[in-house]
């Protein structure tokens, strides 16, 4: 009996006050559940185009940052967008933003990326607003609410299924 090789998800976040670093830490303990699965967490500083060849998904993860993606994951992206262009299109792949307002500008922007490199997005971006609104909140260490980290279990949990299953 054969056996498929397994898939390998790559998460790729930033994360200052540890908001976006929970919700990844919830994605990839539910994603490496499934069987033939191998979770790939990076932090985007760490992370250069030979990752990127070798996913099979995608989760790029970031706090929403003055209505944007953060500087650092978007230094991700200029660092690796034209050593992968037309290798990698056609996978799966979707967002998770950690918002202190509405975090849609940063969706919208690595929608964009994804659109470029041709992937196939899996779901709507999750967006997590834990209300930050002043420079002490936004500035101050993030605590996620149980209902929050559910919702990144999920999407790492039907990421990991989609991938195990041959799904996307």
């Amino acid at each position: 009996m054969q056996t498929s090789p397994p898939k390998r998800l790559l998460i790729v976040y930033h994360s200052t006050t540890g908001g976006t670093e929970r919700m990844v830490q919830a994605a990839a303990l539910a994603a490496g559940t499934e069987p033939g699965v191998i979770v790939d967490l990076r932090r985007a500083v760490d992370t250069a185009v030979a990752q990127l060849t070798q996913a099979d998904g995608y989760i790029f993860a970031t706090p929403e940052n003055l209505g944007s993606m953060s500087g650092l994951m978007k230094d991700f992206f200029d660092r690796t967008y034209y050593g992968v262009i037309d290798q990698i299109q056609g996978r799966p792949y979707c967002t998770m933003i950690c918002a202190g307002s509405d975090g849609r500008g940063a969706a919208k922007q690595i929608e964009r990326i994804a659109t470029g490199w041709r992937l196939k997005p899996i779901q709507e971006a999750l967006i997590i607003n834990v209300n930050a609104q002043t420079p002490e909140e936004i500035l101050s260490p993030k605590q996620l609410t149980d209902s929050q980290v559910a919702a990144c279990h999920n999407v790492g949990q039907l990421f990991g299924a989609g991938l195990s299953m041959a799904v996307f």
